[in-house]
C-alpha cells in the first residue's frame, strides 16, 4: 500500500539506523510523546536496534492513561443511572475507577456501549428519545474535533437527550510541565504526528526556544520513528534548537484549519487534571458556556466527585518520563492486563501494557 508499506521496509530502517549509529556521539535522553508511538517502538524492537547512548522514556501521550481516576468515576455513577445509555471507546470499559469499571457497571445491568465515533452516540440519541444519551469525550487534539462537531450537529438537529463527559488534554501544556521540572531528563521530543496533523506545529518553536531543547515530528510506521530520532539526534549533535518535520507527507506548519476553528468554536481552554501528574494549567479543552446543556457533567451533578489513585500504581512517574514500566514494583504482579491498578497498563498505547504484551520485563 503506498505510503505505508515503503515505511515497513526492513532495509530502510536499517539505512537509517546506520546513519544514526554514525551521528551519535553522546549520550542523548528523547521523549515520544504519544502512546502509540510506544507502542510501535517496543512492538518491532526499535529501541533495541538504537546505539546505547540513545535513551528513550516514554511520555503522557495516551489520553486513556491520563483520564483522571475522579472522572473515571464520575463516568461509573452517570452509567450506572438507569434512564443512560453511556457510549465511549472500546478502551475505556476495562480503565479501573476507584471501585469498578465500565464492564462492571454493564455486568449489572447498566446500558454501556462501544461506538466508534461521538456521531454513533449522537445517532443513538437521536434513536432513543426516551434516554439520556452520553458519550464520553476523551483525548488528545486528535479527537477533539469529532467531539465538538457532534456537539455542534446536536444542537443545530435539536438533540436534548446527548450530552459529553469531556476529558480533553492538550500536548503544548504538558510539555512544559515536563520540561519545567526539576526532575526532568528529557533532551529532545518526538512530537505526536497525528497531533501535528490536527494543530500543526507553529505551538513547538516556542517551547524549543524555551527550554532550548531540539523537537522532531514523527509518524507512527518503523521508518517514520527511526527518521524522527534521526532528525533529533542530528539537531542535539549540532547544537541547534529547531522543530524538524520529517513526517511532512501529513503534517504542515499550520495544520488543519477548519479542524482548529471547530474546535475553538465548541472548546475553551482550562485547566485539566492528568491522571498520576495532577493539575496542568490551561491543559485541556472544556465546553462553553454557551453549550452547558450538552455538558454531562452539569446534567448529572457529578461535579463535585473526587478520588484518590492507588499509592501502588507509579503510572504518573512513568508518564513524565522518570522511570519505566518495569521500575514499578507492582509491574506484573499485583499490576497485569487481568488486574490493572492503572491506566497505563489497560490501555492499547499505554506503556505498562506495551511492555507486559512484548515481555519486557527488564531491560
Amino acid at each position: 500500500m503506498k505510503y505505508i508499506s515503503e515505511y515497513r521496509d526492513a532495509d530502510l530502517v536499517k539505512g537509517v539506523l546506520k546513519e544514526l549509529h554514525k551521528n551519535v556521539t553522546r549520550h542523548w535522553v528523547l521523549m515520544e510523546i504519544c502512546g502509540g508511538q510506544t507502542h510501535a517502538i517496543v512492538r518491532h524492537g526499535i529501541d533495541q536496534l538504537l546505539p546505547e547512548q540513545i535513551e528513550l522514556v516514554h511520555g503522557p501521550g495516551c489520553p486513556v492513561c491520563v483520564t483522571p481516576l475522579e472522572l473515571i468515576d464520575k463516568a461509573l455513577a452517570i452509567a450506572s443511572r438507569p434512564e443512560v445509555i453511556f457510549t465511549s471507546y472500546g478502551d475505556m470499559l476495562r480503565v479501573p475507577g476507584s471501585q469498578q469499571d465500565l464492564f462492571s457497571i454493564r455486568a449489572a445491568g447498566g446500558d454501556v456501549r462501544v461506538v466508534y465515533s461521538p456521531l454513533d452516540a449522537l445517532k443513538i440519541a437521536q434513536e432513543n428519545p426516551d434516554k439520556e444519551v452520553v458519550f464520553f469525550a476523551i483525548g488528545f487534539e486528535t479527537t477533539a474535533p469529532a467531539n465538538a462537531m457532534s456537539v455542534l450537529q446536536a444542537k443545530a438537529l435539536g438533540v436534548n437527550n446527548y450530552s459529553v463527559l469531556v476529558s480533553h488534554v492538550r500536548v503544548p501544556p504538558a510539555m512544559h510541565a515536563i520540561l519545567g521540572s526539576s526532575l526532568n531528563r528529557v533532551q529532545g521530543f518526538l512530537a505526536a504526528g497525528h497531533v501535528c496533523a490536527v494543530m500543526g506545529y507553529w505551538e513547538y518553536p516556542p517551547i524549543a526556544e524555551q527550554y532550548q531543547i531540539p523537537m522532531a515530528v514523527t509518524g507512527f510506521e518503523p521508518l517514520d520513528i527511526v527518521e524522527g530520532i534521526l532528525a533529533a539526534v542530528k539537531l542535539l549533535e549540532a547544537g541547534r534548537v529547531e522543530v524538524a518535520n520529517p513526517y511532512s507527507r501529513a503534517v504542515t506548519f499550520e495544520g488543519n484549519l477548519p479542524a482548529q476553528k471547530v474546535i475553538q468554536k465548541i472548546f475553551l481552554e482550562c485547566d485539566r487534571k492528568w491522571r498520576g501528574i495532577g493539575t496542568i494549567p490551561m491543559s485541556g479543552w472544556c465546553l462553553r458556556p454557551e453549550y452547558a446543556a450538552f455538558n454531562a457533567e452539569l446534567k448529572f451533578d457529578v461535579e463535585q466527585i473526587r478520588s484518590e489513585e492507588s499509592p501502588l500504581c507509579i503510572a504518573g512517574e512513568i508518564l513524565q518520563g522518570l522511570k519505566k514500566p518495569h521500575d514499578c514494583p507492582a509491574f506484573g504482579k499485583e499490576c497485569t492486563p487481568e488486574r490493572p491498578l492503572g491506566a497505563t497498563m489497560v490501555s492499547d498505547e499505554g506503556a505498562c501494557a506495551a511492555y507486559y504484551k512484548y515481555g519486557r520485563y527488564s531491560l
